[in-house]
């Protein structure tokens, strides 16, 4: 071999040993911060899963305490509804009293018809005729308003109904 190299090779050898020395102390901090960084990551995507958790438990609780509110609201306004349609129920029934009444005054009318004078039978018959006219005017008036006050009354309860439940979700 060559003198030279013979004496350069302990040089070499020294050179390429503090270079690899040099190149491992380098991958080693490499390795070392990556393992920082990474553990770093990982509690934040630890903190942001529990947080995520935390925002999908409190916003289960809300939408559930919504439900709760637009289930309360409806079955009150079911319970207004119900009750809406019983009293107009009711109305009808006391309603057919006064058609009872109107149709008993039109039939006394037209019996007072039927007995007296032929003088006053005309002025009997008119005012008989007027008056059966105006019972079925009362009667169908009446059953009318009744009709309207129930739908009127069943709409004010919906309404009244959605209401409550818009209030529900806006608070």
């Amino acid at each position: 071999m060559n003198p030279l190299l013979v004496r350069l090779l302990p040089y070499v050898a020294a050179v390429a040993l503090v270079t690899g020395a040099l190149f491992g102390a380098y991958h080693h901090g490499l390795s070392v911060k990556e393992a920082e960084w990474q553990s770093a990551w990982n509690d934040r995507d630890t903190r942001d899963a529990e947080a995520k958790a935390e925002n999908e438990a409190a916003a289960r609780k809300r939408e559930q305490a919504y439900q709760r509110s637009i289930e309360k609201a409806t079955q009150d306004g079911q319970r207004t509804i119900d009750q809406a349609i019983a009293d107009a129920a009711a109305a009808r029934a006391s309603a057919v009293g006064l058609r009872e009444a109107a149709d008993d005054l039109a039939g006394r009318l037209s019996a007072s018809e039927a007995s007296g004078n032929s003088c006053t039978a005309a002025a009997s018959k008119a005012t008989a005729r007027a008056a059966m006219v105006l019972a079925d005017v009362l009667k169908r008036a009446d059953q009318r308003a009744g009709d309207l006050a129930a739908t009127a009354d069943q709409a004010r309860a919906r309404g009244v109904t959605c209401e409550r439940a818009y209030d529900g979700l806006s608070r």
